[in-house]
């Protein structure tokens, strides 16, 4: 549905997008995420139309929307966009609101299209309403009812949950995800945060100073990164010095980790190996011991900053029945699947 070769963006001289290309399949929510300021909004923006990129090709659907001598205006894309303060026009009902994008129909096709889509969306009953008498979760799907009202090839979403408490964000995230699904509307999504991305994307990328560093399924982003840069942005773990032993197996000073390796190093190359909390499990039958750092509550689950014998330090994730006191030395032991290592930048 949509594919991005070799895009680039300067503004004012200054690279904002840098050789950036992906793919997202007809049907499948992506996300690319990124800090402040990592050319994400500029990416969208360029899909959307709204700027014209400096160099490579965009297609959607099959049709080529910018490329050499090629810009498609906006209005021509049939690309829908939930911006991040929804945009709803304040004046105009919810049902007047969606029925906006679809003024080249007559008046009683705009009003039947607009009212299947707030059906689709579960809000035919508010559509009298103004935008100030919603709730915020509701304004958003106002907004994407007016996005997808046109039917258009994909959805572009910037930091859509930017503006919502932290409960919120979580549940209204899984609202839309089912919604986006039960209407099978490709969507590409704009986030910093990583949850976001794992609770609503198939795929998703990491965009750092205009360039895309990976992108690939959320699984693999978290489990199989490309870089360092990558793996510490979307998910917490904690670094341990290693040695590479044979293929598959790194020596540390917990024992063995064994688990698939995303590329070949020599036997005898000393590491950075990456545990995530998941790989980390505590194991009171286990002679691995470590000390209780920290502790976070997070309902379900304790995750522990445990300190080893040499002073390095390790995150783990443990069922919240588990309550263990700062300072108190627990069992634990590794089960790893992926062993996801880099060639230590200063060994010593």
């Amino acid at each position: 549905m949509l594919e991005i070769s070799h895009l680039a963006h300067d503004f004012d001289g200054v690279a904002t997008l840098a050789n950036v290309s992906m793919r997202l399949e007809r049907g499948r929510i992506g996300c690319i995420l990124g800090p402040s300021g990592s050319g994400k909004t500029t990416l969208l923006r360029c899909i959307a139309g709204f700027e014209k990129p400096g160099g490579g090709e965009i297609i959607a659907a099959g049709r080529q929307l910018d490329g050499p001598g090629l810009h498609v205006p906006p209005e021509k894309r049939l690309i829908g966009m939930v911006f991040q303060d929804y945009a709803l026009l304040p004046h105009l009902n919810v049902l007047r609101n969606v029925m906006f994008g679809l003024r080249k129909l007559s008046r009683d096709e705009s009003q039947r299209r607009a009212m299947e889509m707030l059906d689709r969306v579960a809000l035919a009953g508010l559509a009298d309403r103004f935008p100030h008498q919603l709730s915020g979760g509701q304004q958003q799907r106002v907004a994407i009812a007016r996005a997808l009202a046109p039917g258009p090839h994909l959805l572009l979403m910037d930091e859509p949950f930017s503006n919502l408490d932290a409960g919120m964000r979580n549940s209204l995230g899984r609202e839309i995800r089912d919604l986006l699904r039960e209407l099978e509307a490709t969507t590409l999504i704009v986030t910093h945060d990583h949850h976001e991305a794992f609770a609503l994307a198939d795929d998703a990328g990491v965009l750092d100073a205009g360039k895309l560093l990976q992108w690939d399924t959320v699984y693999q982003l978290y489990h199989r990164p490309v870089n360092r840069y990558v793996a510490d942005f979307i998910g917490q773990g904690a670094w341990l010095n290693g040695r590479v032993m044979e293929q598959n197996v790194v020596v540390t000073e917990l024992g063995p980790v064994t688990g698939s390796m995303r590329r070949s190093l020599p036997a005898g190359t000393i590491v950075d190996l990456l545990l995530r909390p998941d790989d980390v499990v505590h194991d009171d039958a286990s002679p691995l011991r470590a000390k209780v750092i920290e502790k976070s509550f997070r309902g379900s689950e304790f995750l522990y900053t445990l300190e080893l014998a040499s002073g390095a330090r390790v995150i783990s994730s443990v069922p919240s029945h588990h309550d263990h006191h700062d300072g108190e030395m627990i069992g634990i032991r590794l089960e790893t699947d992926h062993v996801v290592v880099f060639e230590r930048r200063n060994p010593d």
